[in-house]
């Protein structure tokens, strides 16, 4: 299932990203009085009244700009816009209605979206200032006041997107399909690797960086399943995506992980592991999917008989954020232990899916409590009641305990490190829940 999503968009420093870090509940969007510093578009879920929903926080749009950045973020806007189920519309009360205003409206109204009209920096409570009258002219229905700053208004807007969200979208895909993304830099062989799956060229296979700009299907069959795999355009640094059909791609490739169950990413074995690798790993962790490092281009390593568990040790040192993570050595070009991939792919779906029974957990956590006791603070010691597993894909784990300031990150792990070496959940991150005796989660 994929959440609905919800596009934020207007002219620059109306507030899109103040109102957006407002409703998540976090800062991640970039917030400064200069025009166009939210220049990427960032997406995050935002529930609201029992409903999960995506948020997409887009660059400032002016229409007739020729500046290239402007364009791109027009450009940004623009995908948004189009993937989006439910579109708000930021205005700024202090500048009134604007040309550039009128420009976006008529764009907006083009896409036949719902769309919801918010006047932003209406800081002051009590009724709303006459000014707002003004922005009826725009022709698209009542305009909400509202202050991203302080919050005031932000729960009426956000009772109308909840009005126009859709029921959560079913997958384009029957359930016993495998939907893989494969996810690197760019010039790495995501392409070749999926023509070497298909058996034919169905995505352009070039030395020139940045070759394949959408994320396409492919399905496979055979004797380990049915799979999906969705070739993305590789994602770079920020500072690197200058072209605005790059800018176009970036969020087609994170959107490619949020559909996928398993993620391949990709590595170059003649470059090795890069900072960007792990900004791109990190997501897929951060989304609980299940992951596989596939090293690239093996053939033209030159090695010896050590040269693959070196190469091993250094990923796993490099990796150690995911340590569960398993890698496999492949060339897609010579067709070198692709076919491991398959077998790879079902095994860790089938880790992140999961399911393991309260009594078998607790078993486990008895185990581990007598042979490392829980800590200790000024004569206190932890107590974990029993811990139990809610949902999967990630496995999530619920712990029941005394005083959740004493289940220190350390013995959270020792504790999940446990649960591991009996169960396996290779391939796949877990989650732990914290929960105080009386329902606090932590």
């Amino acid at each position: 299932m994929s959440l609905p999503i919800v596009a934020v968009v207007g002219r620059p420093n109306v507030g899109k990203s103040t109102f957006f870090n407002k409703i998540i509940g976090k800062r991640l969007s970039i917030v400064q009085d200069t025009p166009g510093v939210t220049r990427d578009r960032i997406y995050s879920k935002c529930e609201w009244r029992g409903r999960e929903f995506m948020v997409i926080d887009t660059g400032g749009i002016e229409p007739e700009s020729t500046d290239v950045i402007l364009s791109q973020m027009r450009r940004q806007a623009e995908l948004a816009i189009e993937k989006a189920d439910v579109i708000v519309f930021i205005t700024d009360i202090r500048c009134g209605v604007t040309a550039d205003d009128f420009s976006v409206g008529d764009m907006l109204q083009k896409s036949g979206k719902p769309i919801i009209l918010a006047v932003n920096k209406c800081d002051s409570l009590g009724e709303p200032p006459l000014e707002l009258y003004e922005f009826y002219n725009l022709g698209l229905g009542e305009p909400f006041p509202i202050s991203s700053e302080h919050g005031h208004g932000t729960g009426d807007l956000l009772d109308e997107i909840f009005k126009y969200l859709p029921d959560s979208k079913t997958s384009d895909y029957d359930d016993d399909y495998i939907k893989v993304a494969i996810i690197g830099k760019p010039n790495v062989g995501k392409s070749s690797l999926v023509n070497r799956i298909a058996g034919e060229e169905r995505v352009i296979v070039s030395d020139i960086a940045g070759t394949t700009r959408d994320a396409t299907d492919t399905i496979v069959e055979n004797e380990n399943g049915k799979f999906v795999f969705i070739d993305t355009a590789g994602i770079r640094k920020k500072s690197k995506i200058s072209d605005k059909v790059e800018h176009y791609s970036v969020l087609r490739a994170y959107m490619a992980v949020d559909r996928a169950d398993v993620c391949i990413i990709m590595i170059d074995a003649e470059v090795g592991f890069t900072e960007q690798d792990s900004k791109v790993a990190g997501y897929a962790n951060e989304q609980g999917k299940a992951c596989i490092v596939a090293v690239n281009k093996w053939d033209v390593v030159e090695k010896d008989d050590k040269t693959m568990q070196e190469y091993r040790t250094k990923l796993e040192n490099d990796f150690s954020f995911m340590s569960y993570v398993p890698f496999v050595f492949i060339s897609a070009k010579t067709g070198q232990r692709v076919n491991k991939l398959f077998e790879l792919i079902k095994y860790t779906h089938d880790q992140n899916s999961m399911r393991i029974s309260t009594g078998m957990l607790n078993d486990v956590l008895s185990y581990a409590t007598t042979r490392i006791q829980p800590p200790s603070d000024k004569g206190r010691r932890l107590k974990i009641y029993y811990i139990t597993q809610p949902s999967t894909k990630p496995p999530t784990f619920v712990t029941f305990v005394n005083r959740s300031d004493l289940f220190h990150f350390s013995y959270q792990r020792y504790i999940e490190n446990q649960i591991r070496s009996t169960f396996g959940l290779e391939g796949t991150p877990i989650r732990f829940v914290v929960r105080e005796r009386g329902g606090t989660d932590k």
